[in-house]
């Protein structure tokens, strides 16, 4: 049950052993809390305590890495979430440079299966707002469909955001993932949710990883959330990638393939408009 009398200076207290002594609220789920030894922590009311288990589960995992910078956890508990807080700074190329190369030591790290959640987390997770159901899978192919691209089509279609006419062309290009989906690879550590926003450009001049939607599975798919959705310097993001983990031919042709699971994400969250792009992408990939 949620105490509504606690407030974040509170909760940083109790989470991070040390006392608050200064908030900042930055909307009305986040405040910046100020502790007794300076530093700076980032407090998150919980949408629920999976949801808080999910997110701590998935950075801790993330880190276990040693490959990605994310902020240290603190917590989670049935309300709130702490992190320490990542400065601000500004997007360089030789920070996109090393976050490539960081990327690749994230996903090579690797996972047990398909669809495997992070140690400590619940098989009921999220993106975004969004539920995410962690079921482990053998074949990526098989696995993407069925657990990734088709529950969120059904949600889309429940919600009238695509209409029954437009569902044959993701379903058919769900059949045909065997045959498009390039060289099989081993389950990757991936972020799960990597757009720009939850790349957070820190004032020390790294780039720092934030709100994971930790999973197992392929390395394209975080790649291709890059793409989608724009990253400063994402050509040398690519190249330092490459440098440290060469992606297999043919890669940028399947870029559409890893975004419609973001953009069907997006349509049952935001709208048509995510919609009418899921079936744009769905159709492009069909015709190559």
């Amino acid at each position: 049950m949620f105490d509504d009398s606690e407030d974040p200076g509170a909760a940083a207290t109790r989470l991070t052993g040390r006392t608050a002594t200064g908030e900042r609220p930055l909307s009305g789920a986040l405040a910046e809390v100020t502790l007794d030894d300076g530093r700076a922590v980032m407090v998150k009311r919980a949408d629920s305590l999976e949801a808080a288990r999910a997110e701590a589960a998935g950075l801790r995992w993330l880190a276990e890495a040693g490959s990605v910078r994310v902020p240290t956890v603190y917590g989670p508990d049935a309300q709130w979430l702490v992190t320490d807080l990542v400065p601000r700074g500004r997007p360089s190329r030789d920070a996109a440079a090393e976050l490539g190369r960081a990327l690749a030591g994230l996903h090579l790290a690797g996972a047990p299966a398909f669809g495997a959640g992070p140690p400590g987390g619940p098989r009921e997770a999220y993106i975004g707002r969004a539920p995410m159901r962690n079921i482990e899978g053998a074949d990526w192919a098989e696995w993407y469909a069925e657990h990734r691209v088709l529950p969120y089509l059904r949600l889309a279609v429940d919600e009238g955001t695509i209409a029954a006419g437009e569902v044959p062309v993701i379903e058919r290009l769900c059949e045909l993932l065997p045959d498009l989906a390039g060289p099989a690879e081993p389950p990757a550590r991936l972020h799960g949710d990597l757009w720009n926003g939850n790349v957070r450009w820190g004032a020390d001049g790294h780039a720092w990883l934030i709100d994971p939607a930790a999973h197992g599975g392929h390395r394209e798919t975080d790649l291709a959330m890059l793409h989608l959705f724009g990253c400063p310097y994402l050509d040398e993001v690519l190249r330092g990638y490459e440098r440290a983990a060469p992606l297999a031919d043919g890669w940028a042709d399947r870029i559409g393939l890893h975004q419609l699971f973001p953009l069907l994400v997006h349509a049952v969250l935001f709208g048509r408009g995510y919609a009418q792009q899921a079936l744009s992408t769905a159709k492009a990939a069909l015709e190559r």
